[in-house]
């Protein structure tokens, strides 16, 4: 993982750092495997893969697919059924063509198709009895909401959730006399669905003389996008050393809410238009199609001062234009159906960084940089129904987020390569934070802007060989973080910020010793994880205490790598906490004590 601004080397919205993944390539080794696991939640799950040449030398694929199958952790006890169900399937394709000893194409095809839990929050400030549904009531509850309280899921009507998704990406290097010539070209189609009970998420049908009417919710997304990256990249056996390239993308987004009135029947799916069946009569509608451009120029420059000591200095322009254009079917009197609008945002984002390496087994470095988020449309007309559900500060649209970070720290090897440290302190200044909020009212997940935020924190990680079957390790990381102007609500200035732990703690061990069994070992690994108290909203209002969770791993393995069988549990102590917790109430609880084992045979 790379921390920090990350716009010139990883391109778009890599405002706070990258999670760099690199697959393995096929090669003129055949080599493959096949897995198959069970778990809890009912769940069952089987992959494979084989890669190698086609054409020796010269064409080589890979091939998998991956399938996993659960009934669900979370109990819906209206229902009795669990709520949370989980089904994907994902298959992959790759095509590597070395055309000779200067061009290669490397070809990449993914097709996924999901079904799972979509909308489904629960509500907080109700209070449910196990009998029916007790208190004063949405929007009446003066009672305290402990944003640490896991509620029971009670919803008359299944969450459901479906994502299919194709992409395709082909990636050309060129090796000529100046550098690497890259060209990335990539088309991705995803469209998604899901529906639930709308708040107060109960067991309750919408019905005359309730204090409040349940409703039905729904989403819809239909999302198409072509992107072209190229770079020129100069040979890394140089003093100097640079690249430079320029990015296009353009994105077609439909997105539809819809709330209904639940008669008991079901939810009526919609995707571009409202109903008026019986049924599940559409209460509200809002829809729009984004049509939107992006274009980059980047470029870096390293250079070695010394044989010890690197400079290096990055630079990107970004700039985005997002063309709204609101549905003619939106519902009357939220926003303005049939409207027209168009916003920009852009930034330049510089980096530098100085490292200093005095011998094989110490780094030290410094950087700094400037990072950018774009900004977006929420949907028409949810700024004027969020004041009206007494959520402030939603905009129809979300600016830009931009940030200053600076960072110093140090990567070592000690002790013969036996333990290796690294730590670093880091500052990073905020302006236009993304918030994110969901106005159940219509449906609706929306970004807010908090004006300035500051962070201030220190990392350290450290990695420590026993002996060659025993490795220990551990990691903290402190953060103080401050809002400094919220125009929405100035009494908020001073607060912590939204969704930053005030520390983490990890530590953790494994240690793998042999078999009698003929040349066989046994792998046993502990990891131990705290996250600090952390705020959900800018108000401080609501937190989530320290949260402990402890999971193990055990596994019996060939020592040739041929074969494993492992089993793992997750939460042991069945920690009972949320996951999220969203501006309004509204929370999603996250599993409790998980387990599951699992087969591999690495063939060829």
């Amino acid at each position: 993982m790379a921390k920090g601004p990350q716009g010139a080397i990883y391109g778009r919205n890599a405002a706070g750092g990258a999670i760099i993944i690199n697959t393995r390539k096929p090669t003129n080794e055949m080599d493959g495997f096949f897995r198959a696991g069970i778990g809890a939640g009912d769940e069952y799950s089987v992959g494979a893969s084989i890669g190698g040449p086609i054409i020796e030398d010269q064409l080589f694929g890979r091939f998998s697919v991956n399938y996993v199958d659960r009934d669900g952790y979370l109990d819906n006890i209206t229902t009795g059924s669990e709520d949370d169900p989980f089904e994907d399937l994902t298959v992959r394709g790759r095509l590597i063509w070395e055309v000779n000893d200067d061009l290669s194409a490397d070809l990449k095809v993914n097709v996924s198709r999901h079904d799972g839990r979509a909308i489904g929050f629960q509500y907080q400030a109700v209070d449910i009895a196990a009998d029916g549904i007790t208190g004063t009531g949405f929007g009446t509850d003066t009672g305290p909401i402990d944003a640490d309280n896991v509620v029971a899921i009670r919803s008359n009507n299944p969450d459901v959730g479906e994502r299919d998704m194709e992409d395709v990406s082909l990636k050309l290097d060129w090796e000529t006399a100046v550098g690497t010539f890259t060209s990335t070209s990539a088309y991705t189609k995803l469209e998604e669905y899901g529906s639930s009970d709308q708040f107060p998420y109960t067991a309750a049908q919408s019905a005359p003389g309730l204090f409040f009417f349940d409703g039905t919710q729904s989403q819809y997304f239909d999302v198409e996008s072509f992107s072209q990256e190229i770079r020129l990249t100069s040979s890394a056996e140089q003093r100097f050393r640079w690249n430079v390239g320029a990015y296009y993308l353009t994105w077609d987004r439909f997105i539809s809410s819809t709330t209904g009135t639940d008669t008991g029947a079901g939810i009526v799916r919609l995707e571009q238009a409202p109903t008026a069946d019986p049924s599940n009569p559409t209460t509200s509608f809002i829809a729009d199609d984004n049509d939107n451009t992006a274009w980059a120029i980047f470029g870096q420059a390293n250079y070695d001062l010394t044989e010890q000591l690197e400079l290096s200095f990055a630079l990107r322009y970004d700039e985005e234009t997002r063309k709204q254009n609101v549905s003619a079917l939106q519902t009357p009197g939220i926003g303005v159906p049939g409207a027209n609008n168009k916003q920009s945002f852009d930034a330049w984002q510089p980096k530098a960084t100085l490292r200093y390496q005095p011998n094989d087994d110490l780094t030290l470095f410094a950087t700094w940089g400037r990072g950018f988020r774009s900004g977006q449309f929420n949907q028409n007309g949810v700024g004027v129904v969020a004041a009206g559900a007494g959520v402030p500060g939603v905009g129809d649209v979300a600016d830009q987020e931009d940030s200053e970070s600076f960072e110093v720290g140090l990567k070592s090897s000690l002790l013969d390569d036996k333990l290796r440290v690294n730590a670093s302190i880091f500052t990073t200044d905020v302006e236009g934070q993304h918030y994110f909020v969901f106005i159940g009212a219509v449906s609706a997940q929306v970004l807010v802007n908090i004006d300035e935020v500051s962070l201030l924190g220190a990392e350290i990680d450290a990695v420590y060989s026993v002996n060659d079957n025993f490795d220990i390790y551990a990691a903290y990381g402190i953060t103080s973080s401050e809002i400094d102007e919220y125009a929405v609500n100035p009494a908020a200035v001073g607060n912590w910020a939204p969704y930053v732990p005030q520390n983490t703690f990890n530590i953790g061990g494994q240690y793998v010793f042999p078999l009698p069994i003929a040349d066989t070992s046994f792998l046993a690994r502990v990891d131990f994880e705290r996250r600090g108290k952390q705020f959900w909203d800018p108000e401080n209002t609501t937190d989530r205490s320290a949260l402990e969770l402890l999971n193990l791993r055990f596994a019996i393995q060939d020592n040739a790598d041929k074969w494993s069988l492992s089993a793992t549990i997750d939460n042991l102590t069945d920690e009972n906490y949320n996951s999220e917790w969203v501006l309004g109430g509204f929370s999603a609880a996250a599993p409790g004590r998980t387990w599951g084992v699992d087969f591999r045979y690495n063939f060829f």
